[in-house]
């Protein structure tokens, strides 16, 4: 066999993440969370890696010793290294800012290099005069299977995920569409049949703005807080078109509500699973003000000990301006 053909199959699904009951104060709702940190990788971003990958072997753009390149600050970084070592691939990440052992070490132990880069949006320059494969997980589309393993799983009424790169809300949006229940299967689907598709979106980033204002260049030129997610622009892998609602998400109940995560399920999540939880019980909120049951799953992931000292540390929430309390009493109300 070629080397081609050995690599698709190490690019192959692993087995499908467990879905995890939440409780919540509403009777006839369901709350699950899509529990992504049971990847090897420990988040949603390893389904992406995998996909983009797997599209560049495809399409011959990776081939055995080519240099993989990317430009990103966050958990990205993690997967991809962990894909191009188990292909034998050199793999080079340029990273936003000054040098970060915390964010280093994780990409450097599984064999990659780390060049960082200020100020913080020349990343993309830079990763593009690096000889080898740019990924560009923000301009290469590469759809993964989240959406065909959680349909397989469930057909809830509303998925939840935060929005990075687009891809992931863009896959569960057309995907959902595709599988219209018949009229009549499924009372809590909406008129169509179908599963609704949720953004979470931490402050500064420029989806919610962009998806109310239907601005498919809208900017705030504003980085997040929260790891993971929210953009200062509309990535071109996010489909408007796609997402039923996107519900913005202050930045200190994100940090509360990995904590919730934490004190329900033992996982550390990071930020982005806070602004996707806390999005999910906004949803499962209407759906008891209006009397209505159903199912909501979040996805959450990227559940790492390194958390522990920043989201759920109330140093850092103090440190950052984030008054995590009044959330946290808004959370136990919702969830007990």
């Amino acid at each position: 066999m070629g080397w081609d053909v050995d690599a698709l199959d190490l690019l192959r699904s692993g087995a499908p993440t467990p879905l995890v009951e939440f409780p919540v104060a509403a009777p006839g709702v369901r709350l699950l969370l899509k529990d992504e940190s049971a990847h090897p990788t420990g988040s949603l971003r390893h389904r992406h890696a995998r996909a983009l990958f797997r599209r560049a072997v495809l399409d011959g753009l990776v081939t055995e010793g080519t240099t993989v390149v990317e430009a990103t600050g966050g958990n990205a970084a993690v997967a991809q290294a962990w894909f191009a070592r188990r292909l034998g691939l050199p793999y080079i990440v340029v990273m936003p800012g000054a040098r970060g052992e915390e964010r280093a070490r994780p990409v450097e132990e599984l064999g990659g290099e780390c060049r960082f880069v200020t100020p913080p949006l020349a990343i993309y320059d830079a990763a593009r005069k690096v000889e080898g494969h740019f990924l560009d997980q923000f301009g290469r589309a590469a759809e993964h299977d989240l959406a065909d393993e959680l349909f397989a799983q469930v057909r809830p009424d509303w998925v939840v995920v935060g929005a990075g790169t687009g891809a992931t809300s863009a896959t569960l949006g057309r995907r959902a569409r595709a599988l219209v229940a018949p009229r009549g299967a499924n009372s809590h689907l909406d008129s169509a049949g179908r599963t609704r598709v949720a953004v979470a979106d931490p402050e500064n980033s420029a989806y919610f703005p962009g998806w109310t204002l239907d601005v498919s260049d809208y900017a705030t030129g504003m980085p997040s807080r929260i790891e993971g997610i929210g953009r200062p622009r509309m990535e071109p892998g996010f489909r408007p078109d796609l997402v039923d609602l996107v519900i913005p998400v202050p930045d200190a109940a994100s940090a509360a509500a990995v904590r919730r995560v934490r004190e329900v399920t033992g996982l550390p999540v990071g930020g982005s699973s806070g602004t996707a939880l806390w999005a999910a019980l906004e949803l499962v909120e209407r759906m008891r003000a209006e009397g209505r049951g159903g199912t909501v799953v979040s996805v959450i992931g990227d559940a790492h000990p390194r958390h522990l000292t920043t989201y759920h540390d109330d140093t850092w929430s103090i440190a950052k301006g984030l008054d995590v309390r009044a959330h946290e009493q808004e959370l136990f109300r919702r969830t007990s």
